[in-house]
Protein backbone atom coordinates (compact mmCIF):
# COMPACT_ATOMS: atom_id res chain seq x y z
CA UNK A 1 0.00 0.00 0.00
CA UNK A 2 1.92 3.32 -1.25
CA UNK A 3 0.54 6.37 0.11
CA UNK A 4 2.31 9.83 0.01
CA UNK A 5 2.80 10.81 3.44
CA UNK A 6 2.19 14.18 2.58
CA UNK A 7 -1.12 13.20 0.99
CA UNK A 8 -2.56 11.49 3.64
CA UNK A 9 -1.54 14.65 6.08
CA UNK A 10 -3.49 17.25 4.20
CA UNK A 11 -6.20 15.02 3.57
CA UNK A 12 -6.43 13.53 7.26
CA UNK A 13 -6.29 17.56 8.63
CA UNK A 14 -8.72 18.60 6.14
CA UNK A 15 -11.06 15.87 7.29
CA UNK A 16 -10.29 16.84 10.94
CA UNK A 17 -11.08 20.70 10.22
CA UNK A 18 -14.25 19.66 8.38
CA UNK A 19 -15.09 17.54 11.55
CA UNK A 20 -14.26 20.73 13.84
CA UNK A 21 -16.91 23.36 11.73
CA UNK A 22 -19.36 20.38 11.37
CA UNK A 23 -19.47 20.79 15.18
CA UNK A 24 -20.22 23.88 14.68
CA UNK A 25 -23.06 23.83 13.06
CA UNK A 26 -26.25 23.38 14.90
CA UNK A 27 -28.18 20.98 13.47
CA UNK A 28 -30.53 18.71 15.21
CA UNK A 29 -33.82 17.98 13.95
CA UNK A 30 -34.65 15.85 16.98
CA UNK A 31 -32.81 13.05 16.66
CA UNK A 32 -29.35 12.75 18.05
CA UNK A 33 -26.32 12.15 15.39
CA UNK A 34 -27.63 14.07 12.52
CA UNK A 35 -24.96 15.96 10.63
CA UNK A 36 -24.46 16.98 7.53
CA UNK A 37 -21.36 14.59 7.06
CA UNK A 38 -18.58 17.42 5.78
CA UNK A 39 -15.60 15.42 6.65
CA UNK A 40 -16.91 12.54 3.69
CA UNK A 41 -16.21 14.80 1.49
CA UNK A 42 -12.16 14.14 2.08
CA UNK A 43 -13.43 10.55 2.18
CA UNK A 44 -15.38 10.04 -1.19
CA UNK A 45 -12.83 12.22 -2.80
CA UNK A 46 -9.71 9.37 -1.55
CA UNK A 47 -11.78 6.84 -2.03
CA UNK A 48 -11.69 7.85 -5.82
CA UNK A 49 -8.58 9.45 -6.23
CA UNK A 50 -6.48 7.12 -3.94
CA UNK A 51 -7.98 3.59 -2.79
CA UNK A 52 -10.07 2.06 -0.65
CA UNK A 53 -7.11 1.42 1.92
CA UNK A 54 -6.02 4.75 1.71
CA UNK A 55 -9.36 5.98 2.42
CA UNK A 56 -9.91 3.81 5.49
CA UNK A 57 -6.45 4.83 7.09
CA UNK A 58 -7.72 8.45 6.77
CA UNK A 59 -10.94 7.66 8.29
CA UNK A 60 -10.05 6.53 11.31
CA UNK A 61 -7.45 8.27 11.93
CA UNK A 62 -9.62 11.30 11.41
CA UNK A 63 -12.63 9.39 13.94
CA UNK A 64 -9.88 8.04 16.38
CA UNK A 65 -7.83 11.80 16.52
CA UNK A 66 -11.77 14.00 16.36
CA UNK A 67 -12.46 11.48 19.63
CA UNK A 68 -9.33 12.69 21.37
CA UNK A 69 -9.99 15.99 20.50
CA UNK A 70 -13.64 16.78 20.51
CA UNK A 71 -15.10 13.81 21.97
CA UNK A 72 -14.88 10.43 24.14
CA UNK A 73 -14.65 6.90 23.40
CA UNK A 74 -18.59 6.98 22.37
CA UNK A 75 -17.59 9.25 19.60
CA UNK A 76 -14.94 7.47 18.24
CA UNK A 77 -17.29 3.71 18.15
CA UNK A 78 -19.98 5.44 17.11
CA UNK A 79 -17.69 6.77 14.30
CA UNK A 80 -15.92 3.64 13.80
CA UNK A 81 -19.12 1.77 13.31
CA UNK A 82 -20.84 4.47 11.34
CA UNK A 83 -17.22 5.28 9.18
CA UNK A 84 -16.38 1.49 8.50
CA UNK A 85 -19.64 -0.09 7.54
CA UNK A 86 -20.42 3.19 5.17
CA UNK A 87 -16.60 3.30 3.47
CA UNK A 88 -17.12 -0.46 3.30
CA UNK A 89 -20.31 -0.33 1.42
CA UNK A 90 -18.96 2.37 -0.64
CA UNK A 91 -15.91 0.50 -1.80
CA UNK A 92 -18.27 -2.19 -2.96
CA UNK A 93 -20.62 -0.26 -4.55
CA UNK A 94 -17.85 1.93 -6.14
CA UNK A 95 -16.62 -1.35 -7.70
CA UNK A 96 -19.29 -2.45 -9.33
CA UNK A 97 -18.85 0.54 -11.59
CA UNK A 98 -22.97 1.03 -11.47
CA UNK A 99 -23.07 3.76 -9.43
CA UNK A 100 -22.56 7.57 -9.75
CA UNK A 101 -20.73 9.73 -7.24
CA UNK A 102 -23.28 10.85 -5.75
CA UNK A 103 -24.96 7.33 -5.33
CA UNK A 104 -22.06 6.05 -3.65
CA UNK A 105 -22.26 8.56 -1.21
CA UNK A 106 -25.79 8.68 -0.53
CA UNK A 107 -25.88 5.30 -0.08
CA UNK A 108 -22.72 5.17 1.97
CA UNK A 109 -24.69 8.24 3.94
CA UNK A 110 -27.58 6.01 5.03
CA UNK A 111 -25.70 3.13 6.10
CA UNK A 112 -23.48 5.19 8.17
CA UNK A 113 -26.92 5.78 10.04
CA UNK A 114 -27.86 2.56 10.11
CA UNK A 115 -24.93 1.45 11.59
CA UNK A 116 -24.55 3.82 14.16
CA UNK A 117 -28.21 3.30 15.13
CA UNK A 118 -27.23 -0.36 15.21
CA UNK A 119 -24.59 0.09 17.96
CA UNK A 120 -26.94 2.80 19.64
CA UNK A 121 -29.64 -0.42 20.04
CA UNK A 122 -26.90 -2.81 21.10
CA UNK A 123 -25.43 0.20 23.59
CA UNK A 124 -28.62 0.87 25.10
CA UNK A 125 -30.23 -2.76 25.10
CA UNK A 126 -33.36 -1.89 23.43
CA UNK A 127 -34.89 -1.89 20.05
CA UNK A 128 -37.24 1.30 21.34
CA UNK A 129 -34.88 3.62 19.63
CA UNK A 130 -35.29 2.03 16.12
CA UNK A 131 -38.03 4.51 15.69
CA UNK A 132 -35.60 6.64 14.58
CA UNK A 133 -34.66 4.64 11.38
CA UNK A 134 -36.81 6.21 8.90
CA UNK A 135 -35.42 9.67 10.05
CA UNK A 136 -32.02 8.67 9.70
CA UNK A 137 -32.36 6.53 6.39
CA UNK A 138 -34.12 10.12 4.93
CA UNK A 139 -31.61 12.28 6.16
CA UNK A 140 -28.74 10.13 5.62
CA UNK A 141 -29.52 10.13 1.74
CA UNK A 142 -30.18 13.28 1.69
CA UNK A 143 -26.99 14.89 2.81
CA UNK A 144 -25.27 11.66 1.08
CA UNK A 145 -26.39 12.95 -1.82
CA UNK A 146 -25.12 17.05 -1.01
CA UNK A 147 -21.70 15.44 -0.19
CA UNK A 148 -21.29 12.87 -3.36
CA UNK A 149 -22.91 16.06 -5.62
CA UNK A 150 -19.71 18.23 -4.24
CA UNK A 151 -17.10 15.56 -4.01
CA UNK A 152 -18.29 14.64 -8.20
CA UNK A 153 -17.21 18.90 -8.41
CA UNK A 154 -14.53 18.60 -6.28
CA UNK A 155 -13.07 15.37 -8.35
CA UNK A 156 -13.84 17.05 -11.72
CA UNK A 157 -11.43 20.29 -10.58
CA UNK A 158 -8.84 17.75 -9.25
CA UNK A 159 -9.00 15.80 -12.11
CA UNK A 160 -8.79 19.01 -14.69
CA UNK A 161 -5.85 20.45 -12.49
CA UNK A 162 -3.98 17.31 -12.24
CA UNK A 163 -4.29 17.05 -8.70
CA UNK A 164 -3.56 13.89 -6.54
Amino acid sequence: MKIKVAHFGVLTALALILSYLESLIPITFGVPGVKLGLPNLVIVIALYKLSAKEALLISVARIILMGFLLGNMFSVWYGLAGGLLSLFIMALLKRTNKFSVMGVSALGGVTHNIAQLGLAILIVNTLEIAYYLPVLIISGLVTGLIIGYLSNKLLSLLHNHRIL
